[in-house]
This record gives structure tokens, sequence and C-alpha cells, in this order.
């Protein structure tokens, strides 16, 4: 955490105007050719500091395993949820994130009032909010979330490098790299790829 930004400064505005139960909500894996889309809601007690909380984007992947225990030890509650590949095929990426964080917000032990979003659009959710740009780097709840939903995404990814070694997908967690398109191309599509990502995939060199 920066000491001199405000971390915790939305959810102080939020409860401010009368909301007491604030969660903070993010998503991992929207871009990826294959897996499931990831998101996660945390509440955290007010003014918790767990050092080295940020973006999960500006953390390495050893740094973002540390944070994970402590989050979910530190935190009020949390929630994590996915949607499939299927799902993202059937219903578009878009409705199938707002799906995995409405799924997340669902799985809170402790019911949030009011949800802090990442992100320009507001998911259909069973709880009111409002949506932060970028807010992984601006509120503490947001960067926790997207944490928690970024680690569990890259470890259901590298379960499916175990499964299919031949894909590489422990190194780029399904993602559109050169080798990945490579492997598609050798060894064709798994259930786990996202067809509607890979239309025009003739078209790719």
């Amino acid at each position: 955490m920066s000491e001199t930004q405000d971390w915790f400064f939305y959810e102080k505005r939020a409860k401010a105007r009368g909301n007491t139960v604030i969660c903070g909500i993010d998503e991992a894996g929207r871009g990826p050719l294959a897996g499931p889309v990831y998101a996660a809601a945390v509440i955290l007690p007010e003014n918790c500091e767990i050092q080295g909380l940020n973006d999960s984007k500006k953390l390495s992947e050893k740094k973002r395993e540390l944070l994970f225990p402590q989050i979910i030890a530190r935190a009020v509650s949390y929630g994590i949820g996915f949607a499939t590949a299927q799902e993202i095929d059937e219903i578009n990426i878009l409705r199938a994130t707002f799906l995995a964080m409405r799924r997340a917000v669902e799985a809170l032990s402790v019911p949030a009032g009011w949800a802090l979003v990442d992100g320009n659009r507001m998911p259909p959710l069973p709880i009111p909010g409002e949506t932060i740009v970028k807010g992984d780097a601006k509120s503490a709840s947001i960067a926790a979330a997207s944490i928690l939903a970024k680690v569990s995404r890259d470890r259901v990814m590298k379960q499916l490098g175990e499964e299919y070694p031949e894909y590489g997908f422990e190194q780029h967690k399904g993602y559109g790299t050169k080798a990945h398109y490579e492997a598609i191309r050798r060894f064709g599509l798994l259930p786990q790829h996202r067809k509607t990502f890979l239309k025009n995939l003739d078209e790719k060199k």
C-alpha cells in the first residue's frame, strides 16, 4: 500500500452515505483463449493494513500467492466465483464476467450491502454499488479481490497444465501466446477453450 494514498477512501465514502458493509469486486481472465473467468468479492475490516496489497497486475506471482492467505485471514468475508468456458461461449464474455461477479457476491458468508466494482460497467448484482475505473489500484477492497480472483484462476490453469502438458497452460495461463496458438493447431481444441474467441484461428499467425 502507498503511504500517501488513502486505500479506504471509497469504502469510507460509501459508509458515510449510510452503507455499512462494503465489498470490493474484481475479475481475472477476461482475455484468455481458454479457461474460466474468475471474480472475487472481499469485505475488509475498516482501515485493515495488509503489507504489499496492490493491484494484482502489479505484483509478481510469488507475491500474489503470499498475499492470498493473508487476505483470506484478515477479511471479514470473501467470496470467489467463476464462469466456465462453455458459459462464456453461450452468453459472451461480458455477461459471463458479470455472472462470476454475482456468484462471488452470493458466496459471501457475511452479506454485503454495497459493492465497489472495478471497471466502468455495473454488473447486475443482488446488492447496489458503484463502479471505479482502475479501482484495483485505488481501493483496498478491490485490490484484495483482484488478488483472490487472479490467484484462484492461475491455480486452475496450472492444474489444467498438468492434465494437458502439451498446451503449456502453466506458462501462458490460457492467453493467446504464439506457443498457445501453435499447440492448438497441433493438438486441437479442448473443452476448456473458448470457441467464440477462436473463430478466426486460421487468420492468426
